[in-house]
């Protein structure tokens, strides 16, 4: 495993994915894990939250219509950039829940949880839930490993010297900038997962489940686009696209981002047992609730790739038992400040474009 300089395995240790989305692997008896998630299933953490569920997903809906109310009533006028600030905020946070519907995390039925994670993806925020499900289940599955992660097989960034080496004409140029770049290229972000999404449901493989997201998905973008261009002028519904869907993707980034990158790196025909692949690969963010509130418990990230299916609200309380665990057996627990995570994250981004930027030698 290879670790920058720039993100140090904190004393707090590193923990990334897991499972597929929907559980995690079986532990073999007697393993680390296993005793871990022994601990943890006793607790009663990994019990459904149902009730947590319903009035999160409740306050969402109220936001959500509220905010299109608001829409309605301000008319064409350029206090409707507030609007759109707003709604791109209650879009994260409605593809949070559609996150947590894919890891099985709102109910113990996986129709339910499909449903949800379809009208909270595909309707509500014009996202590919299928999509990034089977994306999302192969970063569980090898967090930060080269050729194994689709997280760090961006075609935008480079995460390693070997990759940056690759890059050619454009690319180059980017990998050189990539830590002064990052923030702002999270402005097309939003878009970017909007387009993965059509492309991935314009595949060949046609199926059931692909239908009926193509249906939301199409609802989506015809209601979206016809409020829009029939309420503002032109130049206004521009406006609206390019401020609400800009924050969508830095705020989606900007949650998303401090989870794993920065954190050590593994060959891609390295193995690690599940508990270390996991732990030494993400990185936690310290906070309090207004935290979990705002990175939709992305923060406990050593936990959630530890166990993730299990609820958000349950993964504050789990924090104690993983971290002194990690602790009597001696495994890195990285866990660190929000702004300095991301300072962490853009160490990394520049130390990877370095070879670019360094002179020739003699």
């Amino acid at each position: 495993m290879t670790a920058d300089a720039a993100s140090p395995v904190t004393a707090a240790g590193p923990a990334a994915a897991t499972e597929m989305i929907v559980t995690a692997p079986a532990a073999a008896l007697g393993s680390d894990y296993a005793e871990l998630s022994r601990a943890v299933r006793g607790a009663g953490l990994l019990r459904r939250r149902p009730g947590y569920y319903s009035v999160k997903i409740a306050v969402n809906l109220v936001l959500f219509v509220g905010g299109w109310t608001v829409f309605a009533f301000l008319g064409r006028s350029w206090w409707q950039l507030l609007v759109a600030t707003f709604l791109a905020v209650v879009f994260t946070q409605l593809a949070f829940i559609g996150h947590d519907a894919g890891h099985r995390q709102v109910s113990g039925s996986r129709r339910v949880n499909d449903l949800i994670g379809r009208i909270h993806g595909n309707l509500l925020t014009g996202l590919s839930y299928g999509w990034w499900t089977n994306k999302h289940n192969r970063h569980h599955a090898h967090p930060n490993q080269e050729g194994r992660d689709p997280d760090i097989a961006s075609k935008a960034l480079t995460f390693s010297t070997e990759q940056t080496l690759t890059r050619r004409r454009i690319g180059t140029w980017v990998a050189r900038y990539q830590a002064w770049l990052f923030f702002p290229m999270l402005l097309l972000e939003g878009l970017n997962l909007h387009a993965a999404g059509v492309r991935a449901l314009l595949g060949r493989r046609r199926t059931k489940a692909k239908a009926a997201e193509a249906i939301m998905l199409t609802i989506h973008i015809a209601a979206y686009l016809t409020a829009l261009f029939v309420v503002l002028s032109p130049w206004q519904a521009l406006a609206f696209i390019g401020v609400q869907q800009g924050l969508f993707g830095v705020y989606m980034g900007c949650s998303f981002a401090p989870n794993h990158k920065g954190m050590p790196m593994v060959g891609a025909d390295e193995k690690l047992d599940f508990l270390r692949g996991q732990v030494l690969t993400s990185r936690n963010i310290r906070g309090n609730w207004l935290t979990d509130f705002v990175l939709g418990g992305l923060n406990y990230q050593i936990e959630h790739h530890l166990f993730p299916s299990m609820p958000r609200p349950s993964l504050r309380r789990a924090q104690q038992t993983v971290r002194a665990f990690c602790a009597q057996r001696g495994i890195p627990y990285c866990e660190t400040g929000l702004l300095a995570s991301y300072g962490q994250v853009l160490q990394h981004l520049n130390a990877a474009g370095r070879p670019l930027t360094a002179p020739p030698d003699c």
